[in-house]
């Protein structure tokens, strides 16, 4: 559990450092989430020397599809919270656990005792619960599609993530290397459409920016795949602890140091959500 641990903290420091950034003047999002794959890649070489070979055997449509999702599914979710807002989007992503859920049990033949499906139960519930603020908005309907992208894009992201832990034909690290590498190409091209035609403005303080959220999103997901690796027979505790980690740390953080408002109805998701953990971890330990 240390290094599902390390990986939420690393998680809701990225969440931190971008709360921070947006505070800045020329913070522009995309060019930020663009110099941090090229730092990602660079930490990646220099602390894991990657073993590369073009072998046939190595899944090239699975790297490909998380070079491309990787960074694509961030502007969506960028444009999901200017439009929609951000408890809409935090929500949607949130609830891409059913869709990891449902490929733990469905496609990787994860075998979910009473207990586990009871804590997976009470964590969804304490997900609607912390992030209900009892607001509605009809404006938003005519952007329906932008959190729903969010939702289906973060599930299938953790997908194909347990997919690059469960490959061993290469060193993970190798893997995370190539990712990080496309990542930043594809965000390259990006970037360049935002400056060639909407006239965005190139600033080297989201090359700052970008450096420090480089560092803790290799950390993020290097953690995340050590992970899966070590409970690769129960992906679902992975998916779980991990969504619901986030939420608690993520939340305590924004009422001690961001003085961030909380209902009651939050108050109480958030004791579920640590009641889901609880219950999720005792179940892996009696699976043990």
């Amino acid at each position: 559990m240390i290094y599902l641990f390390l990986s939420i903290i690393c998680s809701v420091s990225v969440g931190i450092l971008l709360k921070i950034a947006k505070k800045h003047n020329n913070f522009a999002f995309f060019q930020m989430i663009g110099w941090n794959y090229l730092f990602a890649a660079v930490f990646c070489y220099a602390v894991y020397p990657p073993e590369i070979s073009l072998s046939a055997n190595i899944p090239y449509p699975l790297f490909f599809s998380l070079m491309i999702l990787l960074p694509t599914i961030f502007l969506v979710q960028a444009n999901s919270v200017k439009y929609t807002g951000i408890v809409r989007t935090d929500i949607a992503q949130r609830l891409s656990l059913i869709i990891s859920l449902s490929a733990a049990y469905f496609v990787f033949k994860e075998n979910f005792s009473l207990l586990k499906f009871l804590g997976l139960f009470i964590g969804l519930i304490s997900i609607f619960l912390i992030l209900s603020k009892g607001e509605t908005d009809d404006e938003i309907s005519r952007r329906w599609y932008l959190p729903f992208t969010v939702l289906a894009g973060f599930g299938v992201i953790d997908v194909l993530f347990k997919k690059v832990a469960l490959f061993t034909a290469i060193q993970y690290t190798t893997s995370l290397f190539l990712v990080f590498s496309g990542a930043f190409m594809v965000s390259v091209f990006i970037i360049l459409f935002q400056i060639v035609f909407q006239k965005q403005k190139l600033s080297l303080k989201n090359l700052y920016w970008g450096a420090g959220l480089g560092v803790l999103n290799f950390g993020n997901i290097l953690f995340y795949l050590k992970a899966h690796q070590i409970l690769k027979e129960n992906p679902s505790t992975v998916f779980a602890c991990m969504n619901f980690g986030v939420i608690i740390f993520g939340s305590l953080t924004g009422i001690v140091f961001f003085k961030e408002k909380m209902s009651k109805i939050n108050y109480l998701g958030l004791l579920l959500a640590i009641a889901a953990v609880v219950v999720i971890t005792i179940a892996q330990n009696f699976a043990s």
